[in-house]
């Protein structure tokens, strides 16, 4: 699982992300201006390798990247957030098995949180953390909402005050009471012209 191998410091999603680039070369629409669109925290672990690669790796560090979006992140260690997520994703299981898989899955985080984080720390920087300082300079909305109970909107407005800190052109919109990912479906008009009118402000500049 993706969760536990950031935790632990293996860079499991850095294949994923280098693909994801290339994608764009497949299709040969490397030249024109990219945007991101980044849900949740899975998301945010995946973007962050992508920022990487784009710095580093010869093939991508010409690329225009105009701006991201965050939708409901990122979110900074949350144990009962990741629980929530975690028991949706399990719904539809017999109760006694999604309790027992829920079980499961406290003790090994608590067990990466105590004894394998600090270790862990030494050679591999948080996702969040990564974010807190990434050198990218162009636009970022965040869309968040106080009512998520799986990443927290004080986390969003810590990265936000962070980014802003770095003079990056940052908005940010509270949705105040959609759930995790769920603003679109709860807002569809609202969110739709903030998204189209946040790409079309990034093209232009």
């Amino acid at each position: 699982m993706v969760f536990f191998s950031e935790s632990l410091g293996i860079p499991s999603l850095r294949v994923l992300a280098q693909k994801l680039l290339e994608l764009l070369f497949d299709y040969e629409v490397e030249k024109e201006p990219l945007l991101f669109h980044v849900f949740s925290n899975a998301g945010v672990m995946l973007y962050r390798y992508v920022l990487e690669l784009l710095q580093t790796h010869r093939r991508f560090c010409h690329l225009r990247v105009v701006g991201t979006i965050f939708d409901s992140g990122p979110g900074d260690n949350n144990l009962v957030g990741a629980l929530r997520a975690l028991a949706a994703i399990l719904e539809p299981r017999p109760a006694a098995l999604r309790l027992m898989l829920l079980l499961a899955f406290a003790l090994v985080a608590l067990l990466f949180h105590v004894l394998l984080a600090p270790l862990t720390a030494l050679f591999h920087t948080h996702f969040y953390d990564r974010l807190l300082d990434a050198a990218s300079r162009w636009p970022e909305l965040y869309l968040y909402s106080r009512a998520d109970e799986v990443v927290m909107a004080r986390d969003v407005e810590r990265m936000v005050e962070a980014r802003l800190a770095h003079q990056v052109l940052v908005r940010s919109v509270d949705f105040v009471s959609s759930a995790h990912v769920s603003h679109f479906r709860d807002y569809p008009t609202y969110y739709t012209s903030l998204c189209v009118n946040f790409m079309r402000s990034c093209v232009q500049c």
